[in-house]
């Protein structure tokens, strides 16, 4: 298993590099965003804010392994990752408020505070401290991805005055690194875990010098800021709802995300469990997934520029995620269990999750109003977050107990609704001018959803 993840990797950053550099080729207006003063800035704000995404991959690769490594049952480890989820759905949605309220600045601080001592609490073989470790995390994990972009877009706007379009340009390639940095920090695990020998605990531990680092820059470079206005939150989200109960389009995007999403979600918690059987280079087995999700961003361009509609490629998307839940039903059978075919199977996952996170961002940029984006993106992820604990929750069941089948099984079920919400949307949106565009720009945060 360790060879043919090994020589998979390889040939699989080959092909990823010639389909980037290729995708590269088809973006136009290369020249837009090249002021002198816009590009300091912006290695500014990456130079925390990609260290802060690489000290938060370090910590993807061996979360399971480590539970497992402490004695911990599959149902356990489930409860562990429950948590860690519904942390970051219910605190979630405040941290945005926080943020605008008592200061950006100082919440990031807050950030590289509280998610070095979720790593340190993984020292711990007390499952109870862990899981106030995996809430801490989901705290931090919350401001990570509300905190430091709105300090970005404050800082762009008001006090440099850029060009508003130019934002998207930074959190077009904050996605692109975040991607690389992703692969970097699953061959990074394995070196220290395996490579070293210092088990699955080593990668928490290197995460927090990064962490260390991100928040002495943030103390002595960045600036202070706050929303001009004070945020009604009851207001805000009652607002929100009432725009995905009275406009199909939108309800018919938070479907179909609840429902891809989900399974995004599970599989973070099921890839590492079907696949050790095989005892394979976990961190190698990461950075490979990675590696498909970038490949799957560069087809995705590719083909957009090729004029193929957004809404096809969600479509496209989503079937790929249907034959690869099918495929890992059967390679999953334990009286023919192949652990080769289920790890080639969450490949072509990853690959349509590269193809469905540009082809969601660029859909929900365009149809859910600027006004009330802030709620309405609470509101899908009430859902969302909802799917992926109760079928976590469903480890405690016998029939789900000695074999993952049936996960991979609901997992089908929910990508064949999302299947159908997507149809319909095409139908509901096919005069939508809109979306006829030949363009799309990742967000930042997309990525990082993935795992």
């Amino acid at each position: 298993m360790l060879l043919i993840t090994s020589v998979l990797f390889v040939a699989l950053a080959v092909l990823c590099v010639i389909l980037q550099f290729w995708a590269h080729r088809t973006r136009k207006d290369e020249s837009v965003g090249n002021n002198p003063q816009f590009l300091k800035f912006q290695r500014g704000y990456y130079l925390v804010y990609l260290v802060a995404m690489f000290a938060d991959w370090l910590q993807g690769p061996y979360l399971y392994k480590l539970y497992s490594y402490y004695g911990f049952q599959e149902e356990q480890i489930a409860v562990l990752y429950v948590f860690g989820f519904a942390s970051t759905v219910i605190l979630g949605s405040w941290t945005p408020v926080a943020a605008d309220q008592f200061g950006r600045k100082k919440l990031c601080v807050v950030f590289t505070v509280t998610y070095s001592l979720s790593c340190l609490l993984k020292l711990s073989r007390s499952y109870m401290i862990l899981i106030i470790g995996r809430i801490v995390g989901g705290v931090a994990t919350s401001v990570l991805f509300s905190a430091f972009e709105a300090w970005y877009v404050h800082e762009h706007l008001e006090t440099h005055d850029f060009p508003k379009e130019w934002i998207s340009l930074t959190f077009a390639k904050a996605s692109f690194w975040n991607g690389i940095l992703a692969m970097t920090a699953g061959i990074t695990t394995n070196i220290v875990s395996e490579w070293f020998g210092l088990g699955p605990v080593a990668p928490y531990m290197l995460a927090v010098p990064f962490l260390i680092f991100v928040g002495i820059i943030i103390s002595t470079h960045w600036n202070e800021n706050y929303s001009g206005h004070k945020v009604k939150f009851r207001k805000v989200c009652g607002e929100g709802l009432k725009s995905i109960v009275t406009n199909e389009k939108i309800f018919m995007i938070g479907a179909i995300e609840a429902l891809f999403e989900s399974v995004i979600y599970i599989i973070i918690f099921l890839w590492t469990p079907v696949l050790d059987t095989g005892h394979p280079s976990l961190g190698l087995t990461f950075s490979s997934f990675m590696v498909c999700i970038l490949i799957g961003q560069a087809v995705n361009q590719i083909l957009i520029s090729r004029n193929i509609p957004v809404t096809t490629m969600l479509i496209a998307a989503t079937i790929i995620g249907i034959t690869s839940m099918s495929v890992c039903v059967v390679s999953t059978h334990p009286e023919q269990r192949n652990v080769t075919v289920t790890y080639l199977a969450l490949l072509l996952f990853e690959f349509g999750v590269g193809i469905y996170f540009p082809s969601m961002g660029f859909l929900r940029n365009h149809i859910i109003p600027d006004s009330h984006r802030y709620s309405i993106m609470n509101w899908f992820r009430i859902p969302l977050n909802l799917i992926s604990c109760v079928v976590l929750m469903l480890l405690h069941e016998d029939v789900f107990r000695h074999g993952n089948r049936m996960i991979f099984v609901i997992c089908i079920v929910l990508l064949s609704l999302g299947l159908l919400c997507g149809m319909r949307f095409v139908k509901i949106a096919k005069d939508d001018e809109n979306l006829k565009q030949d363009t799309i720009l990742t967000e930042s945060e997309h990525i990082h959803n993935i795992f």
